[in-house]
């Protein structure tokens, strides 16, 4: 990438438009299958006529003003290039068995027996030949269709490949950018691109001298040359062409909030460490905010990934700092009582001892946090008035940035330079002591060899294999180690160990995902009181704990505000019908949401890469409906006109006018009900951002994947590093856990190399 703090030319994250005209898409849908998914896409996001924006928020305003709500009414979602958008993004993105029930669908759609069987009497016409295809049906019948599909539950396959489709057009349609980097419907819903200025002008990119970036390479001979001129020793087996063979004494695998950490505490204690990293390096002049490419290229499958039953969503980060350099910037300590737990019930006695209590003080110094926020965004606001007229606690986040950070755009990268995550901190710290860090570069397997017979465990791993994702580069890389350090998080440290060949039945297993619940909740611009809009201020700066029913002090539900970006706002909002959802946009800046987040007692696997499942217990979902009312409760005690929930028919409760007895009634009625593969004909979509426990911690290699001090119980020189070690959930944003497991996990490492040495 360029020197010094100049953006570089094409940048993914700043580079403008969509695709050009005679763009080629290898998605490999039929004319015919497209055809049917272009009426789809049109029934979805349907062309309105002028008359019906007198119905939508924003009518008769300067802001937006008449002319643009008119061009986002008249809108299609089946206007090239966006049906060939959501194929291209449904093959790339969606496991192979969705897109072959998507390829289905479609193909049946595209014929007179096939409309007529999934769409029922809709499909059938006067005069001969009496059925019709899908794409000669009137917009408004499919419009009809797509609603029954929604609430279909005998066939559920039909749901899910609505839900599908749903997401990714929607998805599409909000998120492609022009030329300009711009997209139409932005201005008519009151969005602007966060530009906020940088604290101060870098000399050089942070981790600059450190930095081998794959993309960049031309050859295979340029990507050796790299190598050397970083210090390493590089050789070739003439018996094994395709393979650079690199030494070091570390190598870790990921660069997130554990091998971050890890990194820093391993190559100042004099180690050589290699840290690969398969996302890219950005730094703070290099985001943009944009949502399309910024998800693209900075989150896990561009930022469209959910559990097998589509149930959650998920986002993880994929880059240079992994999660800490997209995430939300609260940095909240591990609470005692789940220490406590962790300690006494899970027998381990890291978490009760003061080495883990400096860890955490070590790491919140580093990282800059601190305790107040000067200004508080909309959606924060709203929290923190609801929470004081009702009487309720209400707290300030601890955050790694300073009091007066006013980005709402951190989750695409802080574009100020103000949040602190491990890219800017910890890594710094590594490559300052000679760490080499490789991006576009993604381990394939570790490399073990017979241990010694006296020792327990068989097996000892001497490194990893991995290979780059350049196509130019065609050379893999083993990397032999002292120590190797699987640090790629809770979602593929487990498919990285299988695929090694280890059998620690704990492994994949007790995946938790702090699902989260949404609430909304509409404030119009006449309430002057709450000025901003949805996308301004600090994304978490205010937190409500639920307290729990037999303790004064457990919390094991809390409510925070989330950030959403146009694109993700639709395709999480619930789809009632074309004009609803344009209401709901045209809304968007002043509709203000709260997530109820709870530590769940239910879990899932993740054993092959992609493929989550996950079900919640009973106990969750009722912990999560109560969370979701008192949200309910604090958006209504803040002032909001209208208020709803994500539940599959839209609901909804206009708050005006109203009396507590037709409030309780609505309160009654909220749930949570299973997601779109359940029997029930309603269905909630949850979300997720905080993965743990994949490869959890336990005292024998009966209860864990790993022992106390991160080691595997398989393989001796094998260590995790990262959040799928925690024993349980946290219940709370668990950044400054997973650094302080990390720091007390690589000291132990240290420690045993400085003996091994000696």
């Amino acid at each position: 990438m360029g020197g010094g703090g100049r953006r570089r030319q094409g940048h993914p994250l700043l580079r403008g438009g969509g695709r050009r005209s005679d763009q080629h898409y290898s998605h490999g849908f039929s004319r015919s299958q497209m055809a049917a998914l272009s009426a789809v896409c049109g029934a979805l996001v349907p062309s309105l006529p002028a008359e019906e924006i007198h119905g939508a928020a924003g009518a008769g305003r300067e802001d937006p003003p008449i002319k643009d709500l008119r061009a986002l009414y008249a809108a299609s979602g089946s206007e090239p290039p966006i049906p060939d958008e959501v194929a291209q993004c449904i093959v790339k993105r969606c496991l192979k068995e969705a897109v072959f029930l998507v390829r289905l669908v479609l193909w049946l759609l595209a014929t007179r027996l096939g409309t007529l069987l999934l769409c029922g009497s809709l499909g059938l016409q006067r005069g001969f030949p009496f059925i019709c295809k899908f794409t000669d049906m009137t917009v408004e019948k499919r419009e009809e269709v797509l609603k029954r599909w929604n609430r279909e539950k005998t066939f559920r396959l039909l749901r899910l490949a609505f839900v599908m489709v749903r997401i990714v057009c929607l998805y599409i349609f909000y998120s492609m950018i022009n030329e300009n980097s711009e997209n139409p419907s932005w201005r008519s819903i009151g969005y602007n691109i966060p530009t906020p200025e940088p604290l101060k002008q870098q000399k050089a990119r942070p981790l600059g001298k450190g930095i081998i970036e794959t993309r960049d390479q031309a050859t295979d001979s340029s990507f050796l040359q790299s190598l050397t001129e970083k210090g390493l020793t590089v050789t070739h087996d003439p018996s094994q062409k395709n393979i650079y063979k690199v030494e070091c004494d570390a190598v870790i695998v990921g660069s997130g909030p554990g091998g971050g950490v890890a990194a820093a505490v391993l190559a100042s204690s004099g180690n050589r460490v290699i840290v690969i990293e398969k996302g890219n390096y950005f730094t703070s002049e290099d985001y943009t905010a944009i949502e399309g490419p910024s998800m693209e290229e900075l989150y896990e499958s561009g930022g469209i990934l959910a559990t097998e039953n589509a149930q959650v969503m998920i986002m993880a980060g994929s880059t240079v700092g992994g999660g800490s350099a997209i995430n939300w910037s609260a940095c909240i300590r591990t609470p005692d009582d789940v220490l406590e737990e962790w300690a006494e019930e899970h027998k381990l006695s890291l978490f009760g001892s003061s080495d883990y209590l400096l860890a955490m003080n070590k790491v919140c110094e580093r990282l800059g946090v601190t305790q107040g926020c000067t200004e508080e965004g909309f959606q924060n606001k709203v929290l923190r008035r609801g929470c004081q007229n009702l009487g309720l606690e209400v707290d300030f986040v601890p955050r790694n940035s300073s009091e007066s950070h006013f980005c709402g755009s951190c989750g695409f990268g802080c574009q100020t330079g103000d949040k602190r995550g491990t890219d800017t901190t910890w890594l710094v710290d590594a490559v300052n002591h000679g760490a080499v860090i490789i991006t576009g570069c993604k381990a394939e397997n570790f490399l073990f060899e017979e241990n010694n017979p006296c020792n327990k465990k068989k097996k000892k791993c001497v490194g990893l294999i991995a290979k780059t994702l350049s196509s130019k580069i065609t050379k893999k890389i083993q990397i032999n180690a002292k120590v190797t350090i699987s640090a790629c998080g809770s979602l593929l440290t487990p498919p990285l160990m299988v695929s090694s060949g280890l059998k620690n039945t704990n492994i994949g297993k007790n995946l938790h995902l702090h699902p989260v619940v949404l609430a909304w909740g509409y404030f119009p611009d006449s309430l002057s009181d709450l000025k901003g809009k949805k996308s301004e201020g600090g994304i978490i700066t205010s937190i409500h704990k639920i307290k729990d029913s037999d303790s004064s002090s457990k919390s094991t539900t809390i409510i925070e505000t989330p950030t959403l970006a146009p694109a993700s706002f639709a395709s999480l909002v619930p789809w009632v019908s074309g004009k609803d959802m344009k209401e709901r946009m045209a809304r968007y800046s002043r509709t203000c949401h709260l997530f109820a987040l709870v530590r769940d007692q239910g879990s899932g696997t993740v054993m092959t890469e992609g493929r989550i499942k996950y079900r919640m217990s009973q106990a969750d979902k009722e912990k999560l409906r109560e969370g979701l009312r008192r949200a309910l409760r604090i958006l209504v005690a803040a002032g909001a006109v209208e208020v709803g929930t994500h539940r599959s028919d839209g609901q909804r409760f206009r708050c005006r006018g109203v009396g507590n007895e037709d409030l309780e009634e609505f309160f009654d009625e909220v749930g949570i009900v299973g997601g779109p593969s359940s029997r029930t004909e309603l269905w909630t979509m949850y979300a997720s951002a905080h993965q743990m426990g994949s490869c959890r911690m336990g005292a024998s290699e009966q209860e864990g994947a790993v022992d106390e001090t991160g080691e595997s119980w398989e393989a001796e020189g094998l260590y995790v590093c990262d959040s799928s070690v925690l024993p349980t959930a946290v219940g709370v944003n668990p950044m400054i856990t997973i650094q302080s497991t990390a720091y007390c996990i690589s000291s132990g490492i240290a420690e045993c190399l400085k003996k091994g040495a000696e």
